[in-house]
């Protein structure tokens, strides 16, 4: 009996991995029309978001007895260029992600700058300011998945296209949490492309091999950015294409040391720690589930952020300000840190 239900189990799995590969593989290339210059936008919730006291506890609990897997904390804020991408784009999906997602979690929204009382999972009870800046919610829109383990949630950081943003939800509801990395989920659902270097969009201010980026025994002059891509990556080269091409981003590049790496090479590299190890084992080391990944260490080589997620022009140039202005060091997250610049700005 036992033998047969694990040989089901393994053909469910198999043909739900074949879906999810043939979803990813039907969608076109996208570049996510967003404009994200500063400005004033009227971004509403959709209706079936649920209301709640905010005791994610009780949440938790209610959704479970209504028999969801879970809920998902939506943290936004007002006038965020990808909050209302993922409201517009990925919840316009009615027949697709919405129903989808309805069917399978309660989603509740929390403003990072709000005043209402939220008690966590860990009974204590704080403002959604606080809680926000408590998770780290750097980038808007962050969605944080409470199943059936609520100390452990899983955190995606960022705006991602509906056909990543389906992959992760499946990933979830499907259980693959629990057994595999999301990186080595993605890499089976839609395998990499192996292409000669030449498919891999090349920077006059990429370092060249070998890359020897330890910074354990003495601080480097320059904090290190690293761009993890892949071969065939359309996110890639939207990135190339637009945001590097800024002249302020050029400007801003010039203060760093910046490497590229294949995520899934074997190319050697000797980390910022000391530690010598290829692109791919660093890769899934970190965690590098998408690509393009922008990870920023400073001097030390202690990773200070990254970004892991759908960057348009606006975005850019603030994380490279925040983190050539070390603003990291008196602020605990990017988003605290522009406000406060920003703050600064209107009173001068």
């Amino acid at each position: 009996m036992n033998h047969k239900l694990n040989r089901w189990s393994w053909l469910q799995a198999a043909v739900l991995m074949l879906y999810a590969s043939l979803l990813m593989a039907a969608q076109p290339a996208q570049d996510i029309e967003i404009d994200d210059e500063p400005g004033v936008r009227d971004i509403e919730h959709p209706d079936w978001f649920s209301e709640t006291f905010l005791d994610l506890r009780e949440d938790l609990q209610e959704a479970r007895a209504a028999g969801k897997l879970g809920i998902i904390l939506y943290f936004g804020q007002k006038d965020c260029a990808y909050c209302e991408a993922l409201m517009q784009v990925n919840f316009g999906r009615e027949k697709d992600i919405v129903d989808y997602t309805r069917k399978n979690f309660n989603v509740i929204a929390i403003d990072i700058w709000g005043s209402r009382e939220v008690t966590g999972m860990d009974g204590k009870t704080l403002t959604e300011s606080e809680y926000a800046a408590s998770m780290k919610t750097d980038l808007t829109p962050t969605l944080m998945f409470y199943t059936d383990d609520p100390d452990r949630p899983f955190i995606l950081r960022g705006y991602y296209p509906p056909y990543k943003f389906r992959a992760v939800l499946e990933y979830i509801v499907d259980g693959y949490y629990k057994t595999e990395t999301l990186r080595d989920y993605m890499a089976r659902a839609d395998p990499p492309a192996k292409f000669d270097t030449s498919d891999m969009v090349e920077e006059d201010f990429f370092e060249s091999p070998p890359y020897a980026l330890d910074r354990s025994h003495f601080p480097a002059e320059q904090p290190l950015l690293v761009f993890f891509e892949q071969h065939d990556c359309h996110a890639c080269d939207i990135l190339h294409s637009d945001p590097i091409r800024d002249p302020v981003v050029q400007r801003m590049l010039g203060s760093f040391e910046v490497v590229q790496l294949d995520m899934w090479s074997d190319t050697p590299v000797l980390l910022p720690d000391g530690e010598k190890s290829t692109a791919k084992e660093w890769a899934e080391k970190l965690g590098i589930f998408y690509a393009p990944t922008l990870v920023f260490f400073d001097e030390q080589g202690k990773e200070v952020m990254r970004v892991a997620s759908v960057v348009k022009l606006y975005r850019l140039r603030g994380i490279l300000e925040y983190v050539l202005k070390k603003g990291y060091q008196t602020s605990p997250t990017y988003q605290r840190w522009r406000e406060e610049q920003q703050n600064s700005a209107t009173t001068e």
